[in-house]
């Protein structure tokens, strides 16, 4: 399997909401992390139980490409976004009903030409604006919250 197709499948997996899909892509013990993952996720139920969240959250979310995929064989990665409505609760933050447009890069441990272990990274200050939940950057918001967490901003 080449690295687009492996890619196609992972991102068809996410924007499916076919929690079987991962099967086809992953090795059954995937490791797999992201901003939102408190622990390392194990195994194709963990993966997919984490994806159901996603799902509930944001029911119609799709990933896209962005860009081309990289790869040596033993590692790779693809640059994507995920875009979609927050619509349900997403652990204790309420629908917003906010359009959710978040670019991340997936980096991926190969073995036998599937996804050992994944890591999806993006940044979830920007999200969380982008929901609402924190101040956009530049505002007097964002200097307040600065301001409280000691990064020692005067006037």
């Amino acid at each position: 399997m080449d690295l687009d197709e492996l890619f196609d499948g992972w991102e068809r997996g996410w924007s499916g909401r076919d929690p079987g899909a991962f099967a086809a892509v992953c090795e059954p013990d995937v490791h797999y992390e992201d901003p939102l993952t408190p622990e390392p996720l194990r195994g194709l139920d963990a993966l997919a139980a984490h994806a159901g969240r996603l799902w509930a959250a944001v029911p119609d979310a799709r990933v896209n490409a962005t860009g081309p995929r990289l790869g040596d064989g033993t590692f790779a990665c693809a640059p994507c976004r995920l875009l979609g409505t927050h619509t349900g609760s997403l652990g204790r933050l309420t629908a917003t009903g906010r359009a959710v447009d978040v670019h991340a890069v997936v980096y991926a441990e190969l073995a036998n030409e599937r996804l050992r272990r994944v890591r999806a990274f993006f940044d979830a200050y920007g999200a969380a604006t982008a929901l609402g939940v924190l101040p956009r950057h530049g505002t007097a918001g964002e200097r307040a919250l600065l301001m409280l967490r000691g990064f020692g901003l005067r006037g």
